[in-house]
């Protein structure tokens, strides 16, 4: 299936053919590859936007995603059609995140990939409001990284890693 990339933004260059094999990557260690998924490269309008009206935040932020499907964290979505291969949308907040990557001299293309991955979690029911809940993301995340990791020779660890 397929990787919709979409760059609704013009503030920060961005990768897109890196980053669609990033998430091409994830999802199969994932075990949805099978699945379409939506990427929004969002500025920091948008993000405020959407973060105000589904968060009752009107911050920009790095990842908002919009699951398709409900499921528990570990669980795969079952679609009883074709049109249910579909896993919803992450928005990525690229200028805020090339800001972010800009204070601290991470490197933006890494940081995107692992936002990604931080999204494509949360599109499969994973969350991070609780201890026990951010362990579970914690390892999935670290789980599919290091399968990036191994294919990308990259060093990429979870956005999450310092959050209880």
């Amino acid at each position: 299936m397929s990787v919709v990339l979409r760059n609704a933004q013009r503030a920060v260059s961005v990768r897109r053919s890196s980053l669609r094999r990033a998430v091409c990557a994830l999802r199969t260690a994932l075990g949805v590859s099978h699945f379409d998924v939506g990427l929004i490269c969002a500025g920091n309008d948008l993000m405020r936007r959407l973060n105000g009206a589904y968060r009752q935040c009107p911050e920009p932020t790095d990842v908002l995603s919009f699951p398709f499907h409900q499921v528990s964290a570990g669980e795969l979505p079952r679609p009883l059609s074709r049109d249910e291969y579909n896993l919803g949308d992450i928005f990525l907040g690229v200028e805020y995140i090339h800001q972010q990557c800009c204070d601290t001299g991470e490197d933006f293309d890494g940081v995107l990939a692992v936002t990604a991955a931080h999204g494509l979690c949360h599109l499969l029911g994973y969350q991070h409001n609780t201890q026990p809940e951010w362990q579970q993301m914690y390892q999935k995340e670290v789980e599919i990284l290091e399968e990036l990791n191994r294919l990308t020779g990259a060093r990429l660890r979870p956005l999450t890693a310092g959050l209880f």
